[in-house]
Protein backbone atom coordinates (compact mmCIF):
# COMPACT_ATOMS: atom_id res chain seq x y z
CA UNK A 1 0.00 0.00 0.00
CA UNK A 2 1.39 3.08 -0.73
CA UNK A 3 1.85 6.25 1.76
CA UNK A 4 -1.04 8.35 0.02
CA UNK A 5 -3.85 5.58 -0.14
CA UNK A 6 -2.70 4.56 3.54
CA UNK A 7 -3.35 8.16 4.12
CA UNK A 8 -6.72 7.91 2.66
CA UNK A 9 -7.70 4.89 4.64
CA UNK A 10 -6.99 6.61 7.47
CA UNK A 11 -9.01 9.71 7.06
CA UNK A 12 -12.14 7.52 6.11
CA UNK A 13 -11.75 5.88 9.01
CA UNK A 14 -11.78 8.95 11.01
CA UNK A 15 -14.22 10.93 9.39
CA UNK A 16 -16.67 7.69 10.11
CA UNK A 17 -16.22 7.91 13.74
CA UNK A 18 -19.11 6.81 15.36
CA UNK A 19 -21.09 7.47 19.12
CA UNK A 20 -23.66 5.08 21.02
CA UNK A 21 -24.99 5.12 24.41
CA UNK A 22 -24.85 2.38 26.73
CA UNK A 23 -28.15 0.93 24.92
CA UNK A 24 -26.52 0.81 21.22
CA UNK A 25 -28.53 3.92 20.67
CA UNK A 26 -26.63 6.08 17.64
CA UNK A 27 -25.99 9.81 19.25
CA UNK A 28 -24.95 11.89 17.03
CA UNK A 29 -21.01 13.00 16.48
CA UNK A 30 -20.81 16.36 17.67
CA UNK A 31 -23.29 16.15 20.48
CA UNK A 32 -21.57 12.94 21.95
CA UNK A 33 -18.47 14.80 21.74
CA UNK A 34 -19.55 18.29 23.77
CA UNK A 35 -21.30 15.85 26.26
CA UNK A 36 -17.83 14.16 26.99
CA UNK A 37 -16.32 17.42 27.25
CA UNK A 38 -19.32 18.69 29.58
CA UNK A 39 -18.99 15.48 31.76
CA UNK A 40 -15.12 16.62 31.78
CA UNK A 41 -15.63 20.08 33.05
CA UNK A 42 -17.54 19.05 35.61
CA UNK A 43 -14.92 16.93 36.97
CA UNK A 44 -12.64 19.51 36.72
CA UNK A 45 -14.71 22.11 38.92
CA UNK A 46 -15.15 19.50 41.10
CA UNK A 47 -11.90 18.51 41.63
CA UNK A 48 -12.59 14.78 40.65
CA UNK A 49 -9.92 12.63 39.16
CA UNK A 50 -10.00 10.99 35.47
CA UNK A 51 -8.79 7.73 34.86
CA UNK A 52 -7.34 6.44 31.85
CA UNK A 53 -7.07 2.92 30.95
CA UNK A 54 -5.50 0.97 28.08
CA UNK A 55 -2.65 -2.17 27.46
CA UNK A 56 -0.30 -1.82 25.16
CA UNK A 57 -0.01 0.99 22.89
CA UNK A 58 -3.23 1.61 24.67
CA UNK A 59 -1.52 2.37 27.52
CA UNK A 60 0.67 4.43 26.14
CA UNK A 61 -1.76 7.01 25.01
CA UNK A 62 -3.49 6.49 28.35
CA UNK A 63 -0.42 8.23 30.13
CA UNK A 64 0.30 10.52 27.49
CA UNK A 65 -3.38 11.74 27.17
CA UNK A 66 -3.21 11.96 31.11
CA UNK A 67 -0.21 13.81 31.20
CA UNK A 68 -1.42 16.66 28.58
CA UNK A 69 -4.99 16.86 30.65
CA UNK A 70 -3.30 17.43 33.92
CA UNK A 71 -0.57 19.93 32.33
CA UNK A 72 -3.04 21.37 29.74
CA UNK A 73 -6.39 21.46 31.28
CA UNK A 74 -5.28 21.43 34.88
CA UNK A 75 -7.18 18.01 35.45
CA UNK A 76 -6.38 15.44 38.23
CA UNK A 77 -5.57 12.29 36.23
CA UNK A 78 -4.51 9.01 36.96
CA UNK A 79 -2.92 5.68 35.16
CA UNK A 80 -2.14 2.32 36.71
CA UNK A 81 0.95 2.24 34.64
CA UNK A 82 3.83 1.32 37.78
CA UNK A 83 5.45 -1.93 36.68
CA UNK A 84 5.62 -3.29 40.82
CA UNK A 85 1.66 -3.20 40.84
CA UNK A 86 0.54 -4.42 37.21
CA UNK A 87 2.93 -7.55 38.07
CA UNK A 88 1.58 -7.95 41.51
CA UNK A 89 -2.29 -7.61 41.17
CA UNK A 90 -1.48 -9.93 37.63
CA UNK A 91 0.40 -12.56 39.62
CA UNK A 92 -1.79 -12.47 42.61
CA UNK A 93 -5.49 -11.98 41.37
CA UNK A 94 -5.23 -12.41 37.58
CA UNK A 95 -4.14 -9.98 35.21
CA UNK A 96 -8.04 -9.61 34.11
CA UNK A 97 -7.84 -7.35 37.54
CA UNK A 98 -5.16 -4.65 36.95
CA UNK A 99 -7.54 -1.74 36.61
CA UNK A 100 -10.57 -2.92 38.53
CA UNK A 101 -8.96 -3.33 41.66
CA UNK A 102 -7.46 -0.20 41.68
CA UNK A 103 -10.79 1.16 40.88
CA UNK A 104 -12.14 -0.76 44.10
CA UNK A 105 -9.98 1.13 46.27
CA UNK A 106 -9.66 4.69 44.52
CA UNK A 107 -12.70 5.62 42.59
CA UNK A 108 -15.29 7.77 43.69
CA UNK A 109 -18.66 8.92 42.82
CA UNK A 110 -18.89 11.01 39.92
CA UNK A 111 -15.21 10.18 38.66
CA UNK A 112 -14.25 9.18 34.94
CA UNK A 113 -12.91 6.47 33.61
CA UNK A 114 -11.74 6.51 30.09
CA UNK A 115 -11.37 2.77 28.52
CA UNK A 116 -9.19 2.37 25.76
CA UNK A 117 -9.32 -0.71 23.76
CA UNK A 118 -8.66 -1.21 20.15
CA UNK A 119 -10.50 -4.68 19.60
CA UNK A 120 -12.64 -3.58 22.43
CA UNK A 121 -12.94 -7.58 23.89
CA UNK A 122 -9.79 -6.81 26.58
CA UNK A 123 -11.31 -8.62 29.89
CA UNK A 124 -9.35 -6.05 31.81
CA UNK A 125 -10.75 -3.12 30.25
CA UNK A 126 -14.00 -4.73 30.77
CA UNK A 127 -14.03 -5.43 34.02
CA UNK A 128 -12.73 -2.26 34.97
CA UNK A 129 -15.74 -0.58 33.22
CA UNK A 130 -18.12 -2.20 35.37
CA UNK A 131 -16.23 -1.62 38.40
CA UNK A 132 -16.45 1.99 37.40
CA UNK A 133 -20.14 1.74 37.13
CA UNK A 134 -20.87 0.20 40.47
CA UNK A 135 -19.39 3.53 41.59
CA UNK A 136 -20.91 5.80 39.93
CA UNK A 137 -18.16 6.86 37.49
CA UNK A 138 -18.63 8.19 34.54
CA UNK A 139 -17.63 5.97 32.21
CA UNK A 140 -16.06 6.35 28.34
CA UNK A 141 -14.91 3.77 26.46
CA UNK A 142 -12.70 3.93 22.52
CA UNK A 143 -12.73 0.56 20.37
CA UNK A 144 -12.24 -0.24 17.44
CA UNK A 145 -12.30 -3.76 14.84
CA UNK A 146 -15.58 -5.20 14.93
CA UNK A 147 -18.48 -2.94 15.28
CA UNK A 148 -20.46 -4.94 17.76
CA UNK A 149 -17.40 -5.18 20.33
CA UNK A 150 -18.90 -5.83 23.75
CA UNK A 151 -17.30 -2.42 25.19
CA UNK A 152 -19.44 -0.55 22.59
CA UNK A 153 -22.21 -0.83 25.48
CA UNK A 154 -20.49 -0.03 28.29
CA UNK A 155 -19.98 3.35 29.05
CA UNK A 156 -22.44 6.55 29.22
CA UNK A 157 -20.74 7.33 25.54
CA UNK A 158 -18.96 4.53 23.00
CA UNK A 159 -17.03 5.92 20.43
CA UNK A 160 -16.05 3.82 17.52
CA UNK A 161 -13.45 3.53 14.91
CA UNK A 162 -13.89 1.23 11.97
CA UNK A 163 -10.42 0.48 12.29
CA UNK A 164 -9.14 -3.17 11.03
CA UNK A 165 -6.04 -2.80 12.06
CA UNK A 166 -4.43 -1.99 15.25
CA UNK A 167 -2.36 0.89 13.99
CA UNK A 168 -5.23 2.30 12.22
CA UNK A 169 -7.41 1.79 15.40
CA UNK A 170 -4.41 3.01 17.47
CA UNK A 171 -3.61 5.94 15.23
CA UNK A 172 -7.23 6.85 15.22
CA UNK A 173 -7.73 6.85 18.96
CA UNK A 174 -4.44 9.11 19.25
CA UNK A 175 -5.86 11.56 17.02
CA UNK A 176 -9.50 11.98 19.39
CA UNK A 177 -7.86 11.83 22.57
CA UNK A 178 -5.80 14.61 21.33
CA UNK A 179 -8.91 16.44 19.73
CA UNK A 180 -10.98 15.75 23.51
CA UNK A 181 -8.30 17.39 25.42
CA UNK A 182 -7.85 20.74 22.88
CA UNK A 183 -11.41 21.31 23.13
CA UNK A 184 -11.30 21.05 27.21
CA UNK A 185 -8.56 23.30 27.47
CA UNK A 186 -10.17 25.48 24.75
CA UNK A 187 -13.81 25.41 26.59
CA UNK A 188 -12.73 25.48 30.46
CA UNK A 189 -12.75 29.76 30.18
CA UNK A 190 -16.42 29.14 30.40
CA UNK A 191 -16.04 27.71 33.78
CA UNK A 192 -13.66 29.99 35.57
CA UNK A 193 -15.84 32.37 36.91
CA UNK A 194 -18.19 29.88 38.34
CA UNK A 195 -17.92 28.24 42.46
CA UNK A 196 -17.00 24.50 42.78
CA UNK A 197 -19.66 22.33 43.59
CA UNK A 198 -20.11 18.90 43.55
CA UNK A 199 -20.11 15.86 41.39
CA UNK A 200 -21.59 12.75 41.79
CA UNK A 201 -24.86 11.34 41.12
CA UNK A 202 -26.72 14.64 40.25
CA UNK A 203 -24.23 14.99 37.61
CA UNK A 204 -23.98 10.83 36.26
CA UNK A 205 -28.01 11.86 36.02
CA UNK A 206 -27.55 14.73 34.05
CA UNK A 207 -25.04 13.26 31.59
CA UNK A 208 -27.65 10.16 31.50
CA UNK A 209 -30.22 12.77 30.59
CA UNK A 210 -27.47 14.68 27.84
CA UNK A 211 -27.21 11.21 26.23
CA UNK A 212 -30.57 10.02 26.72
Amino acid sequence: MSWLKNAEELKSILQSLAACDDQGKEMDLDVALFQWEQCTWLVREAQKTIYLIGNGASASMASHIAADLAKNAHVHTEVFSDLSLITALANDLGYQEVFAEPLRRRMKEGDMLVAISSSGQSPNIFRACREAKTREGIVITLSAMKPDNPLRSEGMINFYLPAKSYGLAETGHAALLHYWMDQVVMGNHAFKERKPMEIGKRQRKAANSWIG
